[in-house]
C-alpha cells in the first residue's frame, strides 16, 4: 500500500526533519513522501474537503481528464481545474501525457503533534 505523510511542523522541527531524511536519502532508504505544514489552518487549506472528494474519485474512477472529472463530480470546469492543479502540485494527483488523471497512493497519513519532541 503506497502512502504520503503530511505533518504538522514548526519551522525549527521543519528544518531537522529535512535534514534527516536528506542524509536517510543519502544512505539509500527506501521512504515514505512526506509533506510538512506550519499550521492545521494550512494543511486544510491546501487539502480541502472538495479536494479531498476529486482524490478519492479519482483513485476510484482513474483515466478521467479534468474535463470528464468536473461532469462526473457535478461541480464547475474552473473550480475542478484549480482544485486539480493544487493536487497536482502536491503530488496528490499525476497527469499522464493524454491529461489522465491517477492517484498515486492509496493512503493519507496526517501527523499532528500535541506536544513539542524534547
Amino acid at each position: 500500500m503506497s502512502r504520503i505523510e503530511f505533518e504538522i511542523l514548526k519551522p525549527q522541527a521543519a528544518l531537522d526533519a529535512f535534514a534527516q531524511t536528506w542524509q536517510r536519502t543519502l544512505a539509500g532508504d527506501d521512504l515514505t513522501p512526506r509533506i510538512a505544514f506550519g499550521s492545521l489552518r494550512e494543511l486544510f487549506s491546501a487539502i480541502t474537503e472538495k479536494r479531498l472528494e476529486l482524490v478519492r474519485f479519482i483513485a476510484a474512477n482513474e483515466a478521467l481528464n479534468t474535463r470528464q472529472l468536473a461532469q462526473a463530480v457535478e461541480r464547475d470546469y474552473k473550480n475542478v481545474h484549480t482544485d486539480v492543479r493544487e493536487l497536482l502540485e502536491l503530488g496528490l494527483l499525476e497527469k499522464d501525457a493524454r491529461g489522465r488523471l491517477t492517484a498515486p497512493f492509496d493512503e493519507i497519513v496526517i501527523h499532528a503533534s500535541v506536544r513539542d519532541a524534547a
